[in-house]
């Protein structure tokens, strides 16, 4: 404290309905205050005595504030600096990057997006041989080579879905990042979006649509390189196979967002509709509640009040979609895993079974490795998760890092 005031960092203050998210940019701590505390904390930030802003406070609401239990919030968000801290070093670098994401969001680029998007669904309608199916991943003989292509063929595609995203986020002037984790039993990119929160809700959007928009740009791209490369009897030659098997993966990554328990891009854009801060969680247990009221457990229920009144209200009408999730993980093994898993084994297995130790037979082999390699990893990953997890300590407030696959 300095004169009887507080010395605090720089914060944010964006309104949010009846309340006010604050928080600090550089370390991701974000809290929600109602409006008589955001303007409370304002006072404070100018430098106010605290004997002052607490005469202004009974003078502004009629009542008295427990400035202590107040105080004591703010240093537990780490929104109070020591009297010996710098207040915020030099000012930060513009975001890299900040203009090519104006320019991918331009209305020129949308309507060349939406151009794409409009030609390959025209080119499907007249030729339906382009629409997305499950064989269309064997485009050779050749697992290795089927493998190796959708195995290697997806990192520049998931390279560009995370570019989307981080384009999305420093055309905003927030900073970004890209790691590689897992969800359950997928391998994934995500890109950490820090201080989303201090930006209006409206202007959120975006950088959670932004991978969506990036997939349905090149599943059309692909199909039309397809359409456009077939061979002169109108049969696809290897080009246009290619595409359509690398198409069929992105349809697939897009499907894989409308599974909401896995906190996917839908899940936060969601989230941010409803104005909730843990939408996933309140909706979950909401869910699980009725669910044991319905069993007649209520030693099972979990106690609702631990989540703000607004995830409560909406948490009712999101569980539902939480199931819908669930169906749709179960829509993507029945119709896309399984038949792939059964068509890839078929063919390992006619390779293997045919007594004969020839190209086909080392092929099935090595592909079979490289699956193995692949659940290797998703295992480490995994492990690494759950340390991490153990080791980190609970969040006291919103988070204002969001990560989207």
């Amino acid at each position: 404290m300095a004169d009887d005031g507080l010395l605090l960092h720089e914060l944010s203050f964006v309104p949010e309905g009846d309340d006010v998210v604050v928080g600090r940019l550089d370390t991701g701590s974000y809290a929600v205050f109602p409006t008589d505390g955001a303007e409370l904390l304002k006072r404070l930030a100018q430098g106010m005595p605290l004997s002052a802003v607490a005469d202004w406070y009974a003078s502004a609401f009629g009542e008295a504030v427990d400035l202590d239990d107040f105080v004591a919030t703010l240093w537990e968000l780490g929104f109070v600096r020591e009297g010996e801290e710098q207040p915020q070093g030099p000012p930060p670098r513009p975001v890299r990057l900040r203009r090519l994401g104006r320019a991918a969001f331009s209305l020129p680029a949308w309507a060349c997006y939406l151009a794409v998007v409009g030609g390959w669904t025209w080119a499907v309608t007249r030729h339906t041989d382009l629409a997305p199916h499950p064989s269309q991943i064997f485009f050779v003989r050749s697992l290795l080579v089927v493998q190796l292509v959708i195995t290697f063929g997806q990192v520049p595609l998931l390279l560009l879905h995370e570019g989307f995203h981080i384009l999305a986020g420093r055309r905003l002037g927030l900073p970004t990042r890209l790691r590689v984790s897992n969800r359950l039993t997928y391998i994934v990119a995500e890109t950490q979006i820090n201080g989303l929160l201090s930006v209006p809700r409206a202007k959120r959007y975006l950088p959670f649509l932004a991978g969506i928009v990036c997939d349905g740009v090149v599943l059309g791209g692909l199909g039309l390189v397809a359409d456009a490369t077939r061979n002169p009897d109108g049969s696809f030659s290897l080009t246009a196979r290619v595409c359509l098997a690398l198409a069929f993966t992105v349809v697939v990554r897009v499907l894989w967002q409308f599974q909401l328990y896995l906190r996917t891009d839908l899940y936060y854009v969601a989230a941010t509709a409803g104005n909730c801060y843990d939408l996933h969680d309140a909706g979950m247990m909401l869910l699980k509640n009725r669910m044991w009221r319905l069993l007649g457990r209520s030693q099972r229920l979990v106690d609702e009040e631990q989540w703000t009144p607004r995830d409560r209200r909406v948490g009712k009408f999101y569980g539902p979609f939480i199931v819908l999730g669930y169906a749709a993980l179960a829509g993507i093994t029945v119709f896309v895993s399984v038949p792939v898993t059964i068509q890839y084994f078929s063919i390992a297995r006619q390779a293997i079974a045919s007594g004969h130790v020839n190209a086909a037979f080392w092929d099935a082999v090595l592909s079979l490795c490289v699956n193995a390699a692949q659940v290797a990893a998703l295992v480490v990953l995994s492990r690494r998760k759950r340390r991490e997890k153990r080791l980190s300590t609970p969040q006291t407030s919103p988070s204002a890092e969001v990560e989207l696959a």
